[in-house]
Protein backbone atom coordinates (compact mmCIF):
# COMPACT_ATOMS: atom_id res chain seq x y z
CA UNK A 1 0.00 0.00 0.00
CA UNK A 2 0.99 3.44 -0.78
CA UNK A 3 -0.29 7.04 0.86
CA UNK A 4 -0.42 9.99 -1.30
CA UNK A 5 -0.91 12.51 1.74
CA UNK A 6 -0.92 11.90 5.55
CA UNK A 7 -4.09 10.99 7.66
CA UNK A 8 -4.39 10.66 10.99
CA UNK A 9 -5.46 7.34 12.16
CA UNK A 10 -7.90 8.70 14.81
CA UNK A 11 -9.80 9.87 12.15
CA UNK A 12 -10.28 6.47 10.64
CA UNK A 13 -13.67 4.48 12.29
CA UNK A 14 -12.52 0.85 12.88
CA UNK A 15 -14.63 -0.97 10.22
CA UNK A 16 -12.76 1.62 7.47
CA UNK A 17 -9.15 0.14 8.84
CA UNK A 18 -10.25 -3.56 8.77
CA UNK A 19 -11.20 -2.69 5.01
CA UNK A 20 -8.03 -1.40 4.26
CA UNK A 21 -6.31 -4.19 6.10
CA UNK A 22 -8.05 -6.22 3.68
CA UNK A 23 -7.03 -4.39 0.58
CA UNK A 24 -3.52 -5.00 1.58
CA UNK A 25 -3.76 -8.31 1.37
CA UNK A 26 -4.96 -8.18 -2.56
CA UNK A 27 -3.24 -11.05 -4.61
CA UNK A 28 -4.24 -9.52 -8.29
CA UNK A 29 -5.05 -6.30 -9.99
CA UNK A 30 -5.17 -3.14 -8.26
CA UNK A 31 -6.96 -0.82 -6.27
CA UNK A 32 -6.85 3.54 -5.59
CA UNK A 33 -9.08 4.28 -2.86
CA UNK A 34 -9.83 8.16 -2.18
CA UNK A 35 -11.14 8.75 1.64
CA UNK A 36 -13.48 11.03 2.38
CA UNK A 37 -10.57 13.62 3.31
CA UNK A 38 -9.10 13.09 -0.01
CA UNK A 39 -6.77 10.93 1.12
CA UNK A 40 -5.46 8.35 -1.66
CA UNK A 41 -4.35 4.94 -0.63
CA UNK A 42 -3.13 2.73 -3.64
CA UNK A 43 -3.16 -1.27 -3.32
CA UNK A 44 -1.73 -3.63 -5.73
CA UNK A 45 -1.70 -7.18 -6.23
CA UNK A 46 1.47 -9.62 -6.84
CA UNK A 47 -0.19 -10.78 -10.08
CA UNK A 48 -1.98 -9.25 -12.83
CA UNK A 49 -5.81 -8.38 -13.16
CA UNK A 50 -8.35 -5.44 -13.28
CA UNK A 51 -7.63 -2.10 -12.26
CA UNK A 52 -10.36 -0.56 -10.23
CA UNK A 53 -10.63 2.68 -8.10
CA UNK A 54 -12.71 3.69 -5.25
CA UNK A 55 -14.45 6.56 -3.86
CA UNK A 56 -15.33 6.74 -0.26
CA UNK A 57 -18.01 9.59 0.38
CA UNK A 58 -18.95 8.57 3.64
CA UNK A 59 -17.18 6.20 6.23
CA UNK A 60 -20.13 4.50 7.25
CA UNK A 61 -20.18 2.79 3.42
CA UNK A 62 -17.14 0.57 4.31
CA UNK A 63 -19.52 -0.62 7.58
CA UNK A 64 -22.29 -1.26 5.50
CA UNK A 65 -19.91 -3.78 3.09
CA UNK A 66 -18.31 -5.21 5.73
CA UNK A 67 -21.85 -6.58 7.17
CA UNK A 68 -23.71 -6.86 4.19
CA UNK A 69 -21.54 -8.39 1.64
CA UNK A 70 -22.44 -7.76 -1.87
CA UNK A 71 -25.46 -6.42 -0.94
CA UNK A 72 -23.99 -3.90 1.79
CA UNK A 73 -22.00 -3.00 -1.56
CA UNK A 74 -25.04 -2.39 -3.56
CA UNK A 75 -26.32 -0.48 -0.81
CA UNK A 76 -23.77 2.32 -0.07
CA UNK A 77 -23.49 2.64 -3.78
CA UNK A 78 -27.11 3.48 -4.20
CA UNK A 79 -26.90 5.51 -1.25
CA UNK A 80 -23.97 7.58 -2.54
CA UNK A 81 -21.94 6.74 0.16
CA UNK A 82 -19.31 5.09 -2.25
CA UNK A 83 -18.58 5.92 -6.00
CA UNK A 84 -16.45 4.58 -8.89
CA UNK A 85 -15.62 5.66 -12.40
CA UNK A 86 -16.17 1.66 -13.67
CA UNK A 87 -18.21 -0.17 -10.94
CA UNK A 88 -17.70 -3.27 -12.99
CA UNK A 89 -13.64 -2.99 -12.62
CA UNK A 90 -14.35 -2.90 -8.43
CA UNK A 91 -16.17 -6.23 -8.77
CA UNK A 92 -13.97 -8.00 -10.75
CA UNK A 93 -11.67 -6.87 -8.71
CA UNK A 94 -13.04 -8.45 -5.86
CA UNK A 95 -13.88 -11.33 -7.48
CA UNK A 96 -10.59 -11.97 -8.76
CA UNK A 97 -9.23 -11.65 -4.60
CA UNK A 98 -12.06 -13.12 -3.47
CA UNK A 99 -10.38 -15.29 -0.95
CA UNK A 100 -8.47 -12.17 1.03
CA UNK A 101 -11.36 -10.45 0.25
CA UNK A 102 -14.01 -12.82 1.58
CA UNK A 103 -16.00 -10.66 3.88
CA UNK A 104 -16.70 -8.06 2.18
CA UNK A 105 -17.94 -10.18 -0.36
CA UNK A 106 -20.43 -12.33 1.63
CA UNK A 107 -20.68 -9.84 4.95
CA UNK A 108 -20.59 -10.76 8.34
CA UNK A 109 -22.64 -13.37 10.13
CA UNK A 110 -25.46 -11.41 11.73
CA UNK A 111 -25.63 -9.19 8.44
CA UNK A 112 -26.09 -12.76 6.17
CA UNK A 113 -29.05 -13.84 8.72
CA UNK A 114 -30.76 -10.58 7.94
CA UNK A 115 -30.80 -10.68 4.79
CA UNK A 116 -31.30 -14.60 4.53
CA UNK A 117 -34.40 -14.21 6.54
CA UNK A 118 -35.97 -11.83 4.31
CA UNK A 119 -35.31 -14.12 1.13
CA UNK A 120 -37.31 -16.47 2.79
CA UNK A 121 -40.26 -14.14 3.13
CA UNK A 122 -40.10 -14.26 -0.51
CA UNK A 123 -40.71 -17.73 -1.00
CA UNK A 124 -42.57 -18.63 -3.82
CA UNK A 125 -45.77 -19.93 -3.01
CA UNK A 126 -48.55 -19.00 -4.97
CA UNK A 127 -49.27 -15.92 -3.51
CA UNK A 128 -45.87 -14.82 -3.03
CA UNK A 129 -45.07 -15.84 -6.54
CA UNK A 130 -47.63 -12.78 -8.13
CA UNK A 131 -46.21 -10.38 -5.29
CA UNK A 132 -42.38 -11.14 -6.43
CA UNK A 133 -42.82 -11.02 -10.23
CA UNK A 134 -45.28 -7.52 -9.60
CA UNK A 135 -42.26 -6.13 -8.26
CA UNK A 136 -39.79 -6.58 -10.50
CA UNK A 137 -41.76 -6.91 -14.25
CA UNK A 138 -44.85 -4.31 -12.96
CA UNK A 139 -42.57 -1.28 -12.54
CA UNK A 140 -43.94 -0.31 -16.12
CA UNK A 141 -43.91 -0.96 -19.85
CA UNK A 142 -42.98 2.43 -20.77
CA UNK A 143 -39.54 1.54 -17.94
CA UNK A 144 -38.52 -1.34 -19.99
CA UNK A 145 -39.24 -0.07 -23.96
CA UNK A 146 -36.07 2.79 -23.09
CA UNK A 147 -33.61 0.83 -22.63
CA UNK A 148 -34.38 -3.30 -23.97
CA UNK A 149 -34.51 -4.15 -27.96
CA UNK A 150 -37.35 -3.10 -30.02
CA UNK A 151 -38.86 -6.52 -29.17
CA UNK A 152 -38.77 -6.07 -25.27
CA UNK A 153 -37.20 -8.74 -25.03
CA UNK A 154 -35.45 -9.41 -21.33
CA UNK A 155 -33.06 -12.37 -21.46
CA UNK A 156 -30.18 -13.38 -22.76
CA UNK A 157 -29.38 -12.65 -26.40
CA UNK A 158 -27.23 -15.17 -29.22
CA UNK A 159 -24.61 -13.32 -30.63
CA UNK A 160 -23.06 -15.24 -33.73
CA UNK A 161 -21.23 -12.64 -35.31
CA UNK A 162 -19.33 -9.66 -33.93
CA UNK A 163 -21.30 -7.27 -35.86
CA UNK A 164 -24.76 -8.55 -35.16
CA UNK A 165 -27.32 -5.91 -33.42
CA UNK A 166 -29.20 -6.68 -30.05
CA UNK A 167 -32.34 -7.00 -31.90
CA UNK A 168 -30.55 -10.03 -34.50
CA UNK A 169 -29.13 -11.50 -31.54
CA UNK A 170 -32.63 -11.95 -29.67
CA UNK A 171 -34.08 -13.43 -32.63
CA UNK A 172 -31.01 -15.47 -33.45
CA UNK A 173 -31.83 -16.80 -29.87
CA UNK A 174 -35.49 -17.84 -30.26
CA UNK A 175 -34.34 -19.78 -33.65
CA UNK A 176 -31.81 -21.91 -31.79
CA UNK A 177 -34.77 -22.56 -29.59
CA UNK A 178 -37.39 -23.72 -32.53
CA UNK A 179 -34.88 -25.49 -34.33
CA UNK A 180 -33.71 -27.56 -31.55
CA UNK A 181 -37.50 -28.34 -30.79
CA UNK A 182 -37.99 -29.29 -34.16
CA UNK A 183 -41.52 -27.56 -34.03
CA UNK A 184 -43.62 -28.06 -37.60
CA UNK A 185 -46.34 -25.73 -38.74
CA UNK A 186 -49.36 -25.80 -36.86
CA UNK A 187 -48.35 -27.48 -33.50
CA UNK A 188 -48.87 -26.03 -30.58
CA UNK A 189 -46.52 -24.58 -27.99
CA UNK A 190 -46.85 -23.60 -24.48
CA UNK A 191 -44.24 -20.86 -23.20
CA UNK A 192 -44.26 -20.45 -19.31
CA UNK A 193 -43.19 -17.21 -18.86
CA UNK A 194 -44.33 -15.08 -21.80
CA UNK A 195 -42.55 -12.17 -20.80
CA UNK A 196 -43.68 -9.18 -23.56
CA UNK A 197 -44.73 -11.86 -26.17
CA UNK A 198 -41.89 -11.42 -28.50
CA UNK A 199 -41.49 -15.28 -28.91
CA UNK A 200 -45.05 -15.89 -29.34
CA UNK A 201 -45.04 -13.77 -31.70
CA UNK A 202 -41.97 -15.09 -33.79
CA UNK A 203 -42.99 -18.40 -33.23
CA UNK A 204 -46.31 -17.97 -34.61
CA UNK A 205 -44.77 -15.21 -37.51
CA UNK A 206 -42.05 -17.30 -38.68
CA UNK A 207 -42.68 -20.93 -38.28
CA UNK A 208 -46.79 -21.06 -38.41
CA UNK A 209 -47.15 -22.72 -34.89
CA UNK A 210 -49.79 -21.65 -32.18
CA UNK A 211 -48.89 -20.43 -28.86
CA UNK A 212 -50.53 -20.47 -25.53
CA UNK A 213 -48.24 -17.90 -23.47
CA UNK A 214 -48.43 -17.59 -19.70
CA UNK A 215 -47.69 -14.69 -17.70
CA UNK A 216 -48.18 -13.76 -13.45
CA UNK A 217 -47.43 -9.93 -14.85
CA UNK A 218 -50.27 -7.75 -15.88
CA UNK A 219 -48.34 -5.01 -17.15
CA UNK A 220 -46.24 -7.77 -20.01
CA UNK A 221 -49.85 -9.38 -20.61
CA UNK A 222 -51.26 -5.79 -21.95
CA UNK A 223 -48.61 -5.52 -23.95
CA UNK A 224 -48.16 -8.79 -25.18
CA UNK A 225 -52.06 -8.89 -26.21
CA UNK A 226 -51.28 -5.32 -27.78
CA UNK A 227 -48.53 -6.05 -29.82
CA UNK A 228 -50.40 -9.36 -31.89
CA UNK A 229 -53.51 -7.48 -32.96
CA UNK A 230 -53.45 -6.72 -36.73
CA UNK A 231 -50.31 -9.07 -37.13
CA UNK A 232 -49.92 -12.39 -38.87
CA UNK A 233 -49.69 -13.65 -35.41
CA UNK A 234 -53.44 -12.48 -34.59
CA UNK A 235 -55.41 -15.48 -34.07
CA UNK A 236 -52.88 -17.88 -33.38
CA UNK A 237 -51.45 -16.57 -29.88
CA UNK A 238 -53.39 -16.54 -26.68
CA UNK A 239 -51.90 -15.00 -23.41
CA UNK A 240 -53.52 -16.19 -20.24
CA UNK A 241 -52.70 -14.72 -16.57
CA UNK A 242 -51.95 -18.16 -15.00
CA UNK A 243 -49.78 -19.96 -12.84
CA UNK A 244 -47.57 -22.83 -14.37
CA UNK A 245 -48.74 -25.07 -11.82
CA UNK A 246 -52.37 -24.85 -12.48
CA UNK A 247 -52.16 -25.69 -16.15
CA UNK A 248 -53.81 -28.21 -17.73
CA UNK A 249 -53.51 -30.46 -21.11
CA UNK A 250 -50.86 -31.01 -23.12
CA UNK A 251 -48.77 -29.50 -25.93
CA UNK A 252 -46.91 -30.16 -28.95
CA UNK A 253 -43.63 -28.13 -27.50
CA UNK A 254 -43.02 -26.14 -24.67
CA UNK A 255 -40.22 -23.67 -23.96
CA UNK A 256 -39.38 -21.39 -21.19
CA UNK A 257 -36.82 -18.74 -21.54
CA UNK A 258 -35.15 -17.59 -18.06
CA UNK A 259 -38.59 -18.61 -16.06
CA UNK A 260 -36.93 -21.00 -13.88
CA UNK A 261 -34.65 -18.71 -12.29
CA UNK A 262 -38.33 -17.14 -10.10
CA UNK A 263 -39.32 -20.36 -9.54
CA UNK A 264 -37.45 -21.15 -6.37
CA UNK A 265 -35.45 -24.43 -5.43
CA UNK A 266 -38.73 -25.72 -3.52
CA UNK A 267 -40.65 -25.79 -6.46
CA UNK A 268 -38.15 -27.07 -8.93
CA UNK A 269 -39.52 -30.74 -8.84
CA UNK A 270 -43.08 -29.09 -9.37
CA UNK A 271 -41.71 -27.09 -11.84
CA UNK A 272 -40.07 -30.03 -14.17
CA UNK A 273 -42.84 -32.34 -13.33
CA UNK A 274 -45.72 -29.91 -15.28
CA UNK A 275 -43.22 -30.02 -18.43
CA UNK A 276 -43.44 -33.57 -18.42
CA UNK A 277 -47.49 -33.84 -17.64
CA UNK A 278 -47.56 -30.33 -20.16
CA UNK A 279 -45.84 -32.25 -23.15
CA UNK A 280 -47.46 -34.75 -25.43
CA UNK A 281 -46.02 -38.00 -25.51
CA UNK A 282 -42.55 -37.49 -27.75
CA UNK A 283 -42.91 -33.95 -27.08
CA UNK A 284 -39.85 -31.52 -26.66
CA UNK A 285 -39.45 -28.80 -23.89
CA UNK A 286 -36.14 -26.05 -24.88
CA UNK A 287 -35.70 -24.59 -21.35
CA UNK A 288 -33.36 -21.14 -21.22
CA UNK A 289 -32.06 -20.17 -17.72
CA UNK A 290 -29.16 -19.05 -15.88
CA UNK A 291 -26.94 -21.07 -13.73
CA UNK A 292 -24.27 -21.16 -11.26
CA UNK A 293 -21.16 -22.98 -11.06
CA UNK A 294 -20.95 -26.24 -9.57
CA UNK A 295 -18.53 -25.52 -6.26
CA UNK A 296 -20.66 -22.44 -5.82
CA UNK A 297 -24.07 -23.63 -5.67
CA UNK A 298 -24.18 -25.12 -1.78
CA UNK A 299 -22.67 -22.07 -0.25
CA UNK A 300 -25.53 -19.58 -2.26
CA UNK A 301 -27.92 -21.41 -1.57
CA UNK A 302 -27.55 -21.18 2.29
CA UNK A 303 -27.21 -17.16 1.57
CA UNK A 304 -29.01 -14.48 -0.35
CA UNK A 305 -27.45 -12.06 -2.67
CA UNK A 306 -27.89 -8.69 -4.37
CA UNK A 307 -30.14 -10.27 -6.82
CA UNK A 308 -32.59 -12.24 -4.91
CA UNK A 309 -32.86 -9.43 -2.19
CA UNK A 310 -33.31 -6.43 -4.26
CA UNK A 311 -34.28 -7.67 -7.87
CA UNK A 312 -35.64 -10.84 -8.30
CA UNK A 313 -36.92 -11.17 -4.88
CA UNK A 314 -37.70 -15.13 -4.16
CA UNK A 315 -35.54 -16.10 -7.29
CA UNK A 316 -32.77 -19.35 -6.99
CA UNK A 317 -30.35 -20.69 -10.00
CA UNK A 318 -29.95 -23.84 -9.85
CA UNK A 319 -26.42 -25.61 -10.74
CA UNK A 320 -25.84 -27.23 -13.83
CA UNK A 321 -25.38 -30.38 -11.84
CA UNK A 322 -28.49 -29.93 -9.89
CA UNK A 323 -30.54 -29.03 -12.76
CA UNK A 324 -29.59 -32.11 -14.07
CA UNK A 325 -30.44 -34.69 -11.53
CA UNK A 326 -34.14 -32.49 -11.59
CA UNK A 327 -34.62 -32.97 -15.06
CA UNK A 328 -34.02 -37.22 -14.07
CA UNK A 329 -35.97 -36.99 -11.43
CA UNK A 330 -39.32 -35.74 -13.31
CA UNK A 331 -38.83 -38.38 -15.78
CA UNK A 332 -37.72 -36.32 -18.67
CA UNK A 333 -34.69 -37.10 -21.18
CA UNK A 334 -32.30 -34.50 -22.15
CA UNK A 335 -31.29 -34.26 -25.28
CA UNK A 336 -29.08 -31.10 -25.49
CA UNK A 337 -27.14 -28.45 -23.44
CA UNK A 338 -25.59 -25.41 -24.90
CA UNK A 339 -23.65 -22.85 -22.86
CA UNK A 340 -23.15 -19.28 -23.54
CA UNK A 341 -22.15 -17.15 -20.35
CA UNK A 342 -20.33 -14.62 -22.53
CA UNK A 343 -23.60 -13.69 -24.46
CA UNK A 344 -24.74 -12.62 -21.55
CA UNK A 345 -22.34 -10.22 -20.53
CA UNK A 346 -22.67 -8.60 -23.92
CA UNK A 347 -26.36 -8.37 -23.42
CA UNK A 348 -26.04 -6.62 -20.56
CA UNK A 349 -23.37 -4.57 -21.02
CA UNK A 350 -25.62 -3.48 -24.16
CA UNK A 351 -28.63 -2.94 -21.85
CA UNK A 352 -26.14 -1.06 -19.36
CA UNK A 353 -25.38 1.71 -22.49
CA UNK A 354 -29.00 1.99 -23.76
CA UNK A 355 -30.17 2.81 -20.17
CA UNK A 356 -27.39 5.07 -19.76
CA UNK A 357 -28.49 6.86 -22.77
CA UNK A 358 -32.62 7.04 -21.38
CA UNK A 359 -31.72 8.47 -18.10
CA UNK A 360 -33.16 11.38 -18.82
CA UNK A 361 -36.10 9.74 -20.25
CA UNK A 362 -35.97 7.51 -16.66
CA UNK A 363 -35.63 10.57 -14.48
CA UNK A 364 -38.85 11.88 -16.43
CA UNK A 365 -40.94 8.57 -15.11
CA UNK A 366 -40.25 9.60 -11.61
CA UNK A 367 -37.72 7.50 -11.12
CA UNK A 368 -34.91 8.75 -8.33
CA UNK A 369 -31.04 8.91 -7.76
CA UNK A 370 -31.49 5.77 -5.42
CA UNK A 371 -33.68 3.46 -8.09
CA UNK A 372 -31.16 4.88 -10.95
CA UNK A 373 -28.00 3.51 -9.52
CA UNK A 374 -29.43 0.44 -7.78
CA UNK A 375 -29.89 -0.63 -11.64
CA UNK A 376 -27.26 0.27 -12.97
CA UNK A 377 -25.15 -1.74 -9.83
CA UNK A 378 -27.68 -4.93 -11.24
CA UNK A 379 -26.04 -4.52 -14.69
CA UNK A 380 -22.71 -4.18 -13.45
CA UNK A 381 -23.13 -7.16 -10.97
CA UNK A 382 -24.68 -9.42 -13.24
CA UNK A 383 -21.73 -8.83 -16.35
CA UNK A 384 -18.84 -9.43 -13.35
CA UNK A 385 -20.62 -12.96 -12.77
CA UNK A 386 -20.79 -13.70 -16.53
CA UNK A 387 -17.55 -12.58 -17.37
CA UNK A 388 -16.00 -14.48 -14.35
CA UNK A 389 -17.78 -17.58 -15.20
CA UNK A 390 -19.30 -17.75 -11.80
CA UNK A 391 -22.54 -17.41 -13.69
CA UNK A 392 -23.46 -19.04 -16.94
CA UNK A 393 -26.94 -19.17 -19.16
CA UNK A 394 -27.91 -22.42 -20.89
CA UNK A 395 -30.24 -23.91 -23.37
CA UNK A 396 -31.47 -27.60 -22.56
CA UNK A 397 -33.43 -29.39 -24.80
CA UNK A 398 -35.53 -32.23 -23.32
CA UNK A 399 -37.64 -35.38 -24.16
CA UNK A 400 -40.38 -37.05 -22.89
Amino acid sequence: MTLQSTMPSAAMPLKAALFIRMLDKLQAGSMKLTLPGGEILHFNGPQPGPHADLQVRDWSGLGRILSGGDIGVAEAYRDGQIDSSDMLQVLLLALANEAVLDRALHGSFLGTVFYRVRHLLNRNTRRNSRRNIHAHYDIGNDFYRLWLDPGMTYSSALFTHPEQSLSDAQTAKYDRLLQALDVKPGQHILEIGCGWGAFAEYAATRYGCFVTGVSLSTEQLAWANQRVLGTAAEGKVEFRFCDYRDLKGQYDAIVSVEMLEAVGEEWWPTYFRQVKQLLKPGGRAAIQTITIANERFDDYRRKTDFIQQYIFPGGMLPSPQRLGREIADAGLSERDRFFFGPDYAETLKQWRHAFDRQLPAIRAQGFDSAFIRLWRFYYWYCEAGFLTGRTDVCQVVLEK
